[in-house]
């Protein structure tokens, strides 16, 4: 089809395909995940397997989606492209370039559709071989769960999910969770490739832009791999420039070592209470003010059981005359009550409460508003934590998915929105 290789090409191309004995695809039920910086080639690397596997397979039908609809665009013009190949262009039927309904048809029968999954490109499909999601950092399960619904009646179906490394907020907790059963070794019938630089990588160490982007420089010229760096933020390009993901428990709050500071807090303004998932454990997580608006964060108390979390709170809110915050989905359902029965003035968070709680945090965290003194069971709970999707692209943080308890650091997040909206006053105090 006069396509060519680079080496790194190649190898990923036999593990994307590999079979087992009996000819299904080995990767066909763990599916292929592919963390890769941006101009390295990943596009053109699986539009010839896709195109490859149309033209050997009559009939096939590959579903090409992306997250934004400009990808998905952008996509489709490479495509074309590709189609127009001299070698390649006999096998194609016609080009389709109807918006919403972007599509290569081949001769035989076979056809690769293009879309974006915010528009719901690719929900009712059935039938479907190869199932290509591209911006893979910004899946949710749901998400996931329709489009993989598509292959359900194909024979030797093929998944395949091709991302950066994902923000802190983005709804990526599939292709997380593929990562980490990857490093884990539990990822079965599947295969996990990444590219990337060393994690403490030098921003500006071009041997590292080599090590992450195994085009450069023979394809991606440096010129392009600098007016890359030029439009991105720092974070930004260590993760989409050179592939580096952020640290265990950064993931939910890069920059948080960062807000280490070795001072005397200021008087408490509210607590936050939670339970561990198994409610073995209760925590109790202070936020105090600085006189110029910055929030400071700290570990009050963690204890086997959740008894004591009632008469502790009725003794700080009396001695302190501090808020009390407690999300309505607490581990233990008991709680709410306890505390008014006990005369404690409780501030019960909703969901759209606790999600905006959850972006406040990130938020002034990453503009340094935030401070905390290092308490070990707050950052041991920041380090483990990670994200469970709400819906509509929103993030809470989330005891299930998280690689250990976390109630320390829910427990600070109610603080927070405590701190922030006092009961009954309607409005943020900054």
């Amino acid at each position: 089809m006069g396509i060519g290789f680079d080496e790194w090409q190649r190898g990923a191309g036999r593990l994307i395909l590999a079979k087992t004995a009996d000819g299904k695809y080995a990767a066909t039920v763990g599916g292929v995940g592919m963390s890769l910086p941006r101009q390295v080639g990943k596009t053109y690397l699986i539009g010839a397997i896709a195109f490859a596997m149309c033209v050997d397979t009559p009939g096939l039908t590959v579903i090409w989606t992306a997250h934004h609809s400009r990808t998905a665009g952008e996509t489709f013009l490479a495509m074309q492209g590709m189609a127009r190949r001299q070698k390649i262009a006999p096998y194609v039927r016609f080009v389709r370039q109807a918006n919403g309904e972007e599509e290569i048809r081949f001769h035989n029968g076979s056809r690769i559709l293009f879309g974006a999954r915010e528009r719901g490109f690719g929900r009712g499909f059935a039938g479907v071989d190869v199932l290509v999601m591209d911006e893979a950092q910004i899946l949710t399960d749901r998400a996931l769960d329709n489009m993989l619904a598509t292959m359900n009646t194909a024979a030797n179906a093929l998944p395949l999910f091709i991302g950066t490394p994902p923000t802190p907020t983005d709804p990526s907790e599939a292709f997380r969770r593929m990562r980490s059963d990857a490093i884990a070794g539990t990822l079965t019938d599947g295969v996990w490739i990444e590219c990337g630089a060393d994690d403490d990588a030098e921003l500006d160490d071009r041997k590292q832009w080599s090590k992450a982007n195994a085009s450069h420089p023979h394809r991606t010229p440096t010129s392009s791999m600098l007016r890359l760096k030029k439009k991105l933020t720092g974070d930004s390009w260590r993760r989409e420039g050179l592939g580096i993901w952020d640290a265990e428990g950064a993931g939910v709050l890069p920059g948080w070592g960062d807000c280490l500071l070795n001072e005397e807090p200021p008087p408490v303004t509210a607590i936050g209470l939670a339970v561990s998932l198994d409610s073995r454990y209760g925590s109790i997580a202070s936020a105090d003010l600085w006189p110029d608006g910055r929030l400071n964060l700290s570990a009050t108390d963690r204890r086997e059981g959740t008894a004591w979390l009632v008469g502790e709170a009725k003794r700080i809110q009396t001695e302190r005359r501090c808020a009390v915050a407690l999300d309505e989905k607490c581990a233990d359902g008991t709680l709410v009550a306890a505390l008014r029965d006990a005369a404690v003035d409780v501030t019960v968070l909703n969901l759209n409460d606790l999600v905006g709680a959850c972006s406040e945090l990130v938020n002034r965290v990453r503009e340094k508003q935030v401070t905390h003194q290092g308490t070990t069971e707050l950052d041991d709970a920041v380090r483990v934590a990670d994200w469970r999707a709400v819906g509509d692209g929103r993030q809470v943080f989330g005891r299930r998915r998280s690689s250990g308890p976390i109630d320390m650091l829910e427990a600070a997040t109610v603080a927070l929105h405590g701190a922030l909206k006092p009961a009954g006053s309607g409005i943020y105090i900054y």
